[in-house]
């Protein structure tokens, strides 16, 4: 089978390398560099294990669709904030550029996330422009990505997937497509039901990060250590609750549950969760500016601006909030991040970030972070501060040490 893959980022190129194991495959991107990476056996991004796979892949990219069996659309759909809504330009332009490659028998695969009701309102018009009609003559489904930054590999593999087509036929050629490489289970439903189980699921893990964030904050006015307090709730046999932190990151939990509320005026709960997680950023400045509370001009140093431990992916990250809102504070704000290649703000090395700084505030829980000598690279600082917003680090000597959920400075 020719399977064509529009979109050749975190998740469209993991998922066409898996693809052409057994399948001829052209993955298509807009971006030239991205095109001529994959050409050339290089990957274009970080991912454990997928540089091997794809030296020994016969994928092509372009930045041209061809004429398929099977097209697979990967493209992202940013968060449109000024009316909270999905922004489908990408998927809109994927769809415009299969037209004129579509051919009767085709199947057309959405893993991009949409809002309930896309794929049919918003996808199969355009589609239809070819002259061909959705059911009768191409088929459509739609089969939301489960992966995750850092372990994509195994979690395209081995996690259960969701499949959702218009009709039976669509339903089925996807499951014998996806067949090919998913280990796990493959549940099927209708393809309104599969956009709307995957907003679910990261509205759900979006509304337990808040009540670990509303959790450490309380626990900060009472005195106690929630860190402490979340792992003895835990031992509870039906509770788990998420670790707090400095906001919420990603390309999916921080901007899903906007997809699932656009149409809906009864979102009460999970409104509130979106604001509490969108919030922590200026909490994690409050406890900062109490940290160097005195000092004019305060220079403090950025530890991580990946949305989370040991990805090079700044997507959605709240780190970037919290750097802005601290600029418009009058704060002086240096940044390091060993993983992190592009950010709209200069990084520097490690030695140059700290260097003067009154405090290190660690937003990302990098594996990096965790085994420095604080006291040591503190002696080049001009103050011996750290805020930690993720609880990764010891107290290892003569510095202040400053954690989210507790009030006890070690």
């Amino acid at each position: 089978m020719k399977v064509c893959v529009i979109g050749l980022g975190y998740i469209g190129l993991p998922t066409a390398l898996l693809l052409s194991q057994k399948n001829e495959v052209v993955g298509v991107d807009i971006k030239k560099d991205v095109v001529d990476c994959i050409n050339k056996k290089q990957m274009p991004f970080e991912e454990p294990g997928l540089q091997e796979i794809l030296r020994a892949s016969t994928i092509r990219a372009s930045q041209t669709p061809e004429v398929s069996d099977a097209f697979i659309i990967c493209v992202p759909t940013p968060f449109d904030r000024e009316v909270r809504m999905a922004d489908l330009r990408f998927v809109k332009s994927a769809a415009e550029a299969i037209v004129p490659w579509l051919r009767k028998g085709s199947l057309v695969v959405l893993e991009s996330t949409v809002s309930p009701g896309a794929s049919c309102k918003v996808l199969v018009p355009i589609l239809e422009r070819s002259g061909l009609k959705v059911k009768k003559d191409f088929y459509l489904s739609h089969c939301p990505e489960r992966a995750i930054p850092g372990n994509t590999l195994h979690e395209m593999i081995n996690n259960d997937r969701i499949v959702g087509g218009v009709d039976e036929t669509s339903t089925k050629l996807t499951v014998q497509l996806y067949s090919g490489f998913v280990k796990g289970k493959i549940y099927t439903t209708d393809i309104t039901t599969a956009e709307f189980v995957k907003l679910m699921e990261n509205t759900y893990r979006d509304i337990n990060i808040a009540l670990a964030n509303e959790f450490a904050i309380i626990a900060e006015d009472t005195g106690i250590d929630i860190w402490e307090a979340i792992a003895l709730a835990n031992k509870h046999p039906r509770v788990n609750i998420l670790r707090p932190g400095p906001g919420v990151g990603g390309h999916c939990i921080a901007v899903d549950p906007w997809f699932l509320t656009e149409n809906s005026t009864k979102c009460k709960l999970i409104n509130t969760a979106r604001e509490i997680n969108d919030s922590m950023p200026a909490y994690i400045l409050h406890k900062v500016s109490e940290t160097v509370k005195g000092i004019p001009t305060p220079r403090i140093t950025v530890f991580g601006v990946a949305y989370k431990g040991n990805v090079d992916d700044s997507r959605e990250t709240p780190a970037l909030k919290f750097i802005k809102l601290a600029e418009k504070e009058g704060f002086e704000v240096r940044i390091y991040d060993p993983r992190v290649r592009h950010f709209e703000y200069p990084l520097l090395g490690l030695d140059e970030a700290v260097k003067g700084t009154d405090c290190i505030v660690i937003i990302t829980d990098h594996d990096e972070f965790k085994h420095l000598d604080y006291d040591k690279l503190l002696d080049a600082a001009r103050g011996r501060n750290v805020v930690d917003t993720r609880n990764i680090i010891a107290k290892q000597g003569r510095f202040n040490l400053v954690r989210l959920g507790s009030t006890h400075h070690r």
